[in-house]
C-alpha cells in the first residue's frame, strides 16, 4: 500500500494554513488527505485553526471592535495570552481574515494575508467533496481535535460537536481519520459512532493534558507509549486506536554528535504491535531540518530536504505530514 502525503494544514509552506488557497493547493500538488486543527467558537461551532489563540494566524489584534477580548489563560497547563475563540461566536469570527503564521520564515505567503476568512470544518467537508468529484479521485481528511479537556470545562464537548458535524455532512465514511494528543477523546468520538481510524499524537516529552487532568502525578508519560509494551497496549486497548503519529525526531537515528545516521527502529516496532505510523511535519526549510541536512546560515533558504524526506519515507512510515506536499510526493515517486 502506498504511503500517504497529507497536507499538514493544507499546503502551509505556499499559503497561510488553513485557508481555503492552502487546502485547494494541497490536493493540486497531488495530497491525498488534508490536515485541519480544530478548536471551538463559544457558540459551538467547529473552526479550523492552529490554536485556540489566534493572534499568530488572523487579523484580531487590528480589530479595535475586539481589542477588548484579549485576556490571559491557562491552556493545558502553559499561560498563554491573547485572543480565544471560546470568546467568539462563529458570526463573529467569519469577519477576521486569515495571517501567516510564520511571517519572517515564509515572507512570500505574507502577500496573502489579509484575503481569506477562517474556515469551518463543514466548509472544509464541502470543499474536499467538490475537490474530489471535479478530479474523480478518493480524498481524505484528518482532522485533529485539539485541547478537547480544556474545552470541556466551557461546556464545549469536542467529539459531540465533531460527531455532528460529521454526520450532518454526510462525512462518516473510511476517508476520515481523527487524531488527538488526548487518547479520551479518540474514545468518545468512537463512542459517538464516528468511523474512520484514530491515531494518537505522540510527544517527545509530556504527558496527555487529559490524563493529567484526571490522574495528575500519576499520568502516563508519552514516552511511556513509545516502547515495546507501551505500543503493545494502545493496540490491545479498548480506546480503539488504529496508530500513532510522532514527530520526525523519533524517526531520526541519531549518533552522539547530533548527526543523523538512519532511520530508529520505531517504525518496525510500531507495525510489530500492529499499529500503523505516521510522521510530522516535513519542512525544506534549514530551521526544521535536522542538523545533518542543513546548508547554509539562512533559516529560511531549503537545505537537503530530499535527503531527510528519503530517510523518513524509507522507513515504511505509512504517511507524513507535509508543508510542502509536492516536495513529499517528488519524494516519494522514488519508494
Amino acid at each position: 500500500m502506498q504511503q500517504i502525503v497529507i497536507g499538514h494544514r493544507g499546503a502551509s509552506g505556499h499559503r497561510p494554513e488553513h485557508t481555503r488557497s492552502a487546502f485547494e493547493l494541497a490536493f493540486a500538488l497531488g495530497a491525498d488527505a488534508v490536515e485541519p486543527d480544530l478548536v471551538a467558537t463559544r457558540d459551538g461551532v467547529l473552526v479550523i485553526r492552529h490554536e485556540n489563540e489566534i493572534s499568530g494566524t488572523t487579523d484580531v489584534a487590528t480589530r479595535a471592535e475586539f481589542a477588548g477580548r484579549r485576556t490571559e489563560k491557562h491552556v493545558d497547563g502553559k499561560k498563554v495570552t491573547g485572543w480565544f475563540t471560546e470568546d467568539f461566536t462563529w458570526p463573529e469570527l467569519s469577519t477576521l481574515r486569515a495571517r501567516e503564521r510564520l511571517p519572517a520564515l515564509r515572507q512570500s505567503n505574507t502577500t496573502f494575508d489579509d484575503q481569506q476568512p477562517i474556515l469551518r470544518l463543514r466548509d472544509l467537508f464541502d470543499l474536499v467533496d467538490a475537490v474530489a468529484e471535479r478530479t474523480d479521485r478518493v480524498l481524505g481528511i484528518v482532522a485533529e481535535i485539539k485541547h478537547a479537556s480544556y474545552f470541556a470545562a466551557f461546556d464545549l464537548p469536542l467529539a459531540e460537536l465533531f460527531a455532528d458535524e460529521v454526520s450532518a455532512a454526510g462525512w462518516n465514511t473510511d476517508r476520515l481519520t481523527v487524531e488527538s494528543f488526548e487518547p479520551s477523546v479518540l474514545a468518545q468520538v468512537q463512542a459517538q459512532g464516528v468511523r474512520g481510524k484514530r491515531i494518537f499524537l505522540l510527544e517527545v516529552q509530556g504527558h496527555p493534558a487529559d490524563q493529567v487532568a484526571e490522574y495528575g502525578a500519576r499520568a502516563v508519560p508519552y514516552a511511556d507509549h513509545l516502547t515495546a509494551d507501551g505500543l503493545a497496549n494502545l493496540a490491545a486497548g479498548s480506546d480503539g486506536i488504529d496508530g500513532i503519529s510522532v514527530s520526525k525526531s523519533l524517526i531520526l537515528e541519531t549518533d552522539a554528535a547530533g548527526e543523523v545516521i538512519g532511520a530508529s527502529a520505531l517504525v518496525d516496532e510500531a507495525h510489530a504491535a500492529g499499529l500503523e505510523i505516521y510522521c510530522w511535519s516535513l519542512r525544506p526549510e534549514n530551521k526544521f531540518l535536522a542538523k545533518s541536512f542543513r546548508s547554509g546560515a539562512r533559516k529560511a533558504d531549503f537545505g537537503h530536504w530530499q535527503s531527510e524526506f528519503r530517510v523518513i519515507l524509507g522507513s515504511g512510515v505509512d504517511g507524513v505530514f507535509a508543508d510542502h506536499p509536492d516536495l513529499a510526493v517528488h519524494v516519494r515517486g522514488a519508494f
